[in-house]
């Protein structure tokens, strides 16, 4: 199983969000072709409720713990709940442009 599926997987399964999108954009980075190493996380979960964002993204490494170990290099995190979700009119932030190793030379 691909590291973004496993991702999807773990956090279906554990927050039954309302919205979940997994975007790799490790193509933003200086990796090899087809790197699973940065990811975008955005979760819209009622399992977020009454949590400090702290408390949220701290939950989410929990989870995801093994790929952190392992694979994944850096994870972006953009968690709401459902309510804040539509306060921000469902809009999602972009990652900004990568500024480390060779992109950042030249």
């Amino acid at each position: 199983m691909r590291v973004q599926e496993q991702i999807e997987s773990t956090l279906n399964e554990a927050l039954a969000p309302a919205y979940l999108d997994v975007a790799n954009e490790s193509h933003m980075h200086s990796v090899p072709p087809n790197s699973e190493t940065h990811f975008r996380v955005v979760a819209v979960s009622d399992a977020f409720a009454g949590q400090r964002k702290v408390a949220r993204h701290q939950r989410i490494y929990g989870l995801l713990a093994a790929q952190l170990a392992g694979p994944v290099h850096a994870l972006a995190l953009q968690l709401y709940t459902p309510d804040e979700w539509q306060a921000r009119e469902e809009q999602v932030r972009p990652s900004p442009d990568c500024l480390g190793g060779s992109k950042a030379e030249g």
